[in-house]
């Protein structure tokens, strides 16, 4: 999926660039899959049993809990019993409009094959993640942070600290984050992690303005460049990223 484009044509051009931490936090939609066809028609189906316009949903959405979505529009509905109903539909539901990001599959896969610490650290449910995790047949993480894990969604950084946590690393180890949406940025860089936004979803501006420390087109940009399991360091190769 390109990106959106801005008045001049964005120069996705950088030279290769190594980075060096120790576990890598992916957010889900957007970054490993492309659900937008799928989450439209979700979406479009909850505001019309609302009442509310679907565009307005939509529009704020993106990157964020089912469950702080739905407190804004009808809270009697908002509790996660029926968020995880909802969204554990989706998959089976709209699982054919789904698609890949490119390169993603082969990322993760890259890094099952090492076996270096990786986690999902996503805004939706437990049953929506494993839901399209079964329909793409895609690698699965050994940790992963759901909506039901925590009290605060993004941009609070508390999914990315639970993450980070989860894998086990040391205090001071470095990680890196890998986001589409503007909320997921900023939850990235407040937990204190460096992060690739992926301009699958939002404009470039959001992203930079959001604190993105690299902007790539998608997940061809990444690629494991090594694991060393007794110091435990992952090299991470970005390639093609956005020059100011």
């Amino acid at each position: 999926m390109m990106p959106h484009m801005e008045d001049s044509e964005p120069s996705f051009s950088a030279p290769p660039e190594i980075y060096i931490c120790k576990g890598l936090l992916f957010d889900m939609d957007g970054t490993i899959i492309d659900s937008t066809a799928a989450i439209v028609k979700h979406w479009t189906a909850i505001a019309t049993e609302l009442g509310v316009d679907p565009e307005v949903i939509l529009a704020t959405s993106h990157g964020r809990r089912s469950i702080d979505v739905l407190h804004e529009y009808d809270p009697k509905q908002a509790n996660m019993e029926y968020v995880q109903h909802i969204e554990g539909s989706i998959p089976k539901t709209y699982g054919s409009d789904a698609t890949e990001i490119p390169g993603s599959r082969a990322l993760l896969d890259s890094l099952v094959k090492v076996g270096a610490p990786w986690a999902i650290v996503t805004s939706g449910t437990g049953p929506l993640l494993r839901g399209w995790l079964d329909v793409m047949k895609l690698a699965k993480p050994a940790q992963l942070v759901v909506a039901e894990d925590v009290k605060l969604g993004k941009p609070d950084p508390e999914g990315y600290r639970l993450g980070y946590s989860r894998l086990g690393l040391p205090a001071d180890a470095e990680a890196l984050v890998f986001e589409d949406a503007p909320a997921g940025v900023r939850a990235g860089k407040a937990a204190g992690f460096k992060v690739v936004a992926l301009a699958t979803t939002h404009k470039i501006p959001q992203l930079k303005a959001a604190g993105a420390d690299w902007v790539v087109q998608d997940m061809r940009s990444v690629t494991l460049d090594g694991f060393d399991k007794k110091t435990g360091e992952i090299r991470v190769e970005i390639s093609g990223a956005l020059v100011d």
